[in-house]
């Protein structure tokens, strides 16, 4: 009897440390395949094909030959049935572009915070009027950077097939002209085994 609740602690103890979990530091820039959705690798690999692909298209690489013009980047759509973070997609493309050095960028996602900070220094008779930052004085953007992602998805049987695009375009503002559009495609399959795993 004893050595059979001696041998009943010993799995308990082995089941009890079999079940704890280990968090650990990885490789940021490694491929992710934990599922077919969109992940990590996927924004990575969006953002390299389209900064690449912009800053060596030739009309572009005219543009700021002499000049860094100023854009705006409107937010990805979503056109998955995903819930993905596009604004991450469109930070990491804006970012990058940015430390190219050849654009500079307006960020609307800020511009009713800009209002209320200079509506407070103009208007609130608490800021130096000799110090205040007037309104009108900011530079429009050029040019509007903008996008969609979407997907189609696929399932026969115990094979999944999901499929993004990722379509980018930069437009001239005052012409509406479209200086430069690409895509990037990626495809995931995901397999199960007759015995489900």
């Amino acid at each position: 009897m004893k050595h059979a609740k001696l041998i009943l602690v010993l799995a308990a103890v082995v089941g009890l440390s079999a079940c704890q979990s280990r968090v650990e530091y990885g490789d940021a820039t490694a491929v992710e395949t934990v599922n077919e959705n969109f992940g990590s690798s996927d924004l990575q690999a969006i953002t390299a094909k389209m900064v690449d692909s912009m800053l060596t298209f030739p009309p572009v690489v005219a543009l700021t030959a002499n000049e860094r013009p100023v854009i705006f980047v409107d937010r990805i759509k979503n056109k998955t049935s995903e819930h993905i973070d596009t604004e991450s997609v469109t930070d990491s493309i804006s970012n990058q572009l940015l430390r190219s050095g050849k654009f500079r960028f307006i960020d609307m996602t800020k511009v009713d915070a800009v209002r209320k900070q200079l509506d407070y220094q103009n208007n609130s008779g608490m800021v130096d009027p000799s110090h205040a930052i007037k309104f009108g004085r900011q530079i429009g953007a050029q040019y509007m950077l903008y996008g969609n992602l979407s997907s189609i998805v696929k399932q026969d049987g115990s094979t999944k097939d999901v499929y993004y695009k990722m379509t980018m375009r930069l437009m001239d503002l005052d012409t509406g002209l479209i200086e430069w559009s690409d895509e990037k495609e990626i495809r995931k399959t995901k397999s199960k085994s007759f015995l489900g795993l």
